[in-house]
This record gives C-alpha cells, structure tokens and sequence, in this order.
C-alpha cells in the first residue's frame, strides 16, 4: 500500500513487521466475528469437470448473478461453479478468516478496495492485470478510473470491480412535489434533518432511513462521512485517537438522534438491505446510502416507487463535498490452485458483455453501475438511468479525501481507514453507535469507550513512528 499521508516511509524490516502485523490484526478480528458464520450457503452444481468455489456478497446484484449462471456454463461447460453467498458482515469474516490464514477453501473471493492494496502487498491475492490484457474484449482502461485506481498496486489491477459506488441522498420526490417541498441543491445535514422532522409520520413513514445495523461496513460506513464533513478525525496527523472530539460528538449526536427520532423502527439493527426493503416498499421519504441503490430502487418489478425517486448529493456540515468511495470487487486468493478457471469466471462477471445480458435478461435497471464508463453510453441503460447517471459519476469523482474531509488524517480511505486493524476497531466502534441509537448507552458514553479502543491502536502507529526517527 502506498505510504499514508502523515505515515514515514519504513525500511524492508518494518515492511516485514507491518505484513504479520497485518496477517494477525485482520485473522483475529475475521476469527471473531466468524463465530456466527457457519452455514454459509453452497449451491451445489454438477461435479463434473473443474469446480471453483466463488464466496461473495448476498447484495441484489450478486444474487443476480447467480441467477445467471446458466449463461456462463453454457459457455464453460468444463467449469462448475460453487457460490457461497453471505450478509455483508458474515462475507467479510469468512473471506478475511479464510485468505488470512490462506485457507485455501475459495478460488474467487468478492472483496474491496478497502482490502485490495493491503492483500495485494501482503502476496495473498493475485495480480490481475496480465489476466485482464489477454482477455478479448475485456478493457481493464474502461473502468472508472477513481475505481480502477482504487483497487490497483503498483499499477496493475489484484482486483476488479463488480460495481462501484458513493454514496448520495434519495428522497421521494413525488412527495416533495405534493407538498411544495424542494430538495436543496447540495444539502446540509442541518437541512436535511429538518426535512425529516417535516415529513417523518412515525413507525409507518419514516422521516429518513439512515444505517445501525454494527460493522465497520455498516452503521460506519455512512456515520464516517457525516463525522469527516462535521471536521472529525478518527486519528490526527500524529496518530493521536479523535473520536471524544468536540466534532465527532456533534456529528454522532446528530446522526443518532436524527436517526431516533425520525428514522425507521429497530435503526440499531438496520443494515442496507433493511433500509433498501423500507424505501423501495414506500416508508420512507429520504435514504442516505450508498449510489448502487438505484439498482433496486429504480427496478419496477420489485420497488413500488421505481420513477418518482429523485437523487441529491452527499449532505455535508464543513465540507464541499461528501460522501464515499467503495467497490465491490472479485479477486484470486493465491492458495487457488484453479486460477485459470477462476479468471474466466471473473472475466465473465465484469465484462462489458455481462452488462447487456443483465439489461436483457433482468431489465436495464439492474445493470451494477458506476464499474465502467461504457456502460452509461449504452443506449438503454442511459434512458433507464437518466435520474441518477450523472449523479453517481458526480459522487464517485469528489470521493476524495480533499473534498470530503475537513481536517488532514494519517490513513487513506474515507468511509473506512486503510489500516488493519480497522475491521476490528470500526466494528467495535460501530458496536457503541449502534447501542448509542438504541437507547442502551448516551452518546458521550458510546464515544468514551470508542476512544479507549482508538487509542489502543494509536499507540502501535506512534512506536513505529518514533522507532523510524
């Protein structure tokens, strides 16, 4: 991984100590959360020919896939594919768990570029780029460049997106219309929890839905955003922990008690698809969430307020921008030892081609944006997307730490920390948050005990820094 802004430079010796620092920082915390993991659902094929064993997310557009699995092996006939497919949670303990500790149990594995540059350094997964440019047709140079460079290590691709996203504002406006509301131009949090206290009508119509649900992935991810634009740090440029700063407490308090008062019923266990169901099922007014929604939103076979959707930026406090760059990616554990085989499936899976057979077979709508510039050009999708196209690839460029942070930070990333240890102190950290929107503990407390465990990671990066004086 590139050097963090803030971070010295370390020799190989440190290189080395940070690699099993790494190793050890992200089993542990997969080890912990997998305890909850088992089942995992296989869906058995025929055993003939070469099996690969694919582990991904259970979001829509995944299940979509699976779905269409019949395409692939008609084309592949000697190649049988196995998916497990988990809740985002159990996905990311399972993978981490397994190409941790190399495992060796998946041949294709859907990660992020929240893991892509660290495994990549590591030698844990595969690089991808040689695979990409003797591939036909594949046109690794048409991916979203804020995307591709996002999941590159030393300039070559160890993974390649399935979709990629921001995040943004979806708001019903229909019911804008009717009742003579406008939704501003680039809102602020302060705007938009007036706007929820104006519409919310109680557990049958929420206000806003906005993520509980604990897990670095989950409540974090949005909750980041809001504390980077209120000018929080989770750490400052010298590796001193930030989360009792008068910042973070302001934008916790706000996003806690917005969510509280108007926000969906059971908010402390509300993931994105609980939050997706509520919006796409009419209860809800506003949802802050990730830009891949419109996937599911805009599908008039499963959403009943497909067209009278409208799209807002990211609201911000501080910042010009705000929001988060994320994608779901697939790469190749190296303990695979059907690596060929792996490659065709996810050369299939992320191909421009997938892109029109998902608009064919399951409706425009569905297509997993915001991964290649081409898809935006065909015709179809460009009228089906025409309400949230250029809003995505708006959010998806001012995704930088620049324009979404107020305060300089020693970490890369911006709804996540681009160090280690964060699967385990995000998740412990979205553990209080979720507890603070249940009502179980006060924010100040929730924040309290999220220092304590801030600043047990903090000192690991302050000893490397004074040891590389």
């Amino acid at each position: 991984m590139p050097t963090p802004p803030g971070r010295r430079p370390t020799d190989g010796t440190s290189g080395s100590r940070r690699r099993r620092r790494t190793a050890v920082a992200l089993a542990l915390s997969a080890a912990t959360a997998l305890a909850g993991c088992a089942g995992a659902g296989a869906l058995p094929g025929n055993t003939d020919g070469e099996q690969i064993v694919v582990a991904i997310v259970s979001n829509p557009q995944m299940q979509d896939a699976i779905a269409l699995q019949d395409h692939f092996r008609a084309d592949h006939p000697g190649i049988d594919v196995r998916f497990v497919s988990l809740p985002e949670n159990e996905a990311r303990a399972k993978i981490t768990a397994s190409v941790a500790t190399g495992g060796g149990e998946f041949d294709v594995v859907m990660i992020s570029n929240y893991e892509t540059q660290m495994w990549a350094e590591n030698g844990w997964i595969e690089n991808l780029q040689p695979y990409a440019d003797a591939t036909e047709g594949y046109a690794p140079e048409d991916f979203v460049p804020s995307v591709r460079e996002a999941l590159s290590y030393d300039g070559d691709l160890y993974s390649v997106p399935f979709y990629g996203e921001s995040s943004f504002l979806a708001y019903r406006e229909d019911i804008f219309d009717e009742r003579g509301i406008e939704m501003p131009q680039r809102p602020t949090w302060d705007q938009v929890r007036e706007l929820a206290a104006e519409l919310d009508e109680g557990d049958d119509f929420a206000g806003i839905c906005l993520r509980g649900l604990a897990g670095w992935g989950e409540n974090m991810a949005p909750m980041s955003t809001v504390i980077n634009t209120y000018g929080g740090q989770w750490f400052d440029e010298d590796w001193n922990a930030r989360l009792d700063s008068p910042e973070v407490r302001e934008a916790v308090e706000m996003y806690v008690d917005t969510v509280r008062q108007y926000g969906e019923p059971g908010a402390a266990t509300a993931g994105f698809g609980d939050c997706l169901t509520r919006f796409t099922q009419g209860q809800a007014a506003m949802w802050y969430d990730a830009t891949s929604m419109v996937s599911s939103v805009e599908d008039p076979n499963a959403s009943t307020v497909a067209g009278d959707v409208g799209y807002a930026p990211a609201p911000v406090a501080q910042t010009e921008a705000s929001g988060w760059l994320y994608s779901w990616s697939l790469a190749i554990p190296t303990t695979s030892e059907r690596k060929d085989a792996a490659w065709e499936f996810i050369s299939w899976m992320t191909h421009p081609d997938y892109m029109r057979l998902v608009g064919e077979e399951l409706g425009w709508e569905r297509v997993p944006p915001g991964s290649r510039l081409s898809t935006y050009e065909i015709p179809e999708y460009a009228e089906v997307s025409s309400a949230y196209a250029e809003e995505t690839l708006q959010a998806m460029e001012e995704a930088t730490q620049d324009n979404t942070m107020a305060a300089p930070v020693p970490y890369p990333g911006i709804q996540f920390l681009g160090i280690p240890e964060f699967q385990d102190l995000g998740t412990r950290v979205g553990q209080q948050m979720s507890a603070a929107i249940a009502g179980q503990r006060s924010v100040e407390e929730a924040l309290a005990q999220s220092q304590l465990y801030a600043e047990a990671v903090a000192e690991t990066y302050q000893d490397e820094a004074g040891g590389s004086r």
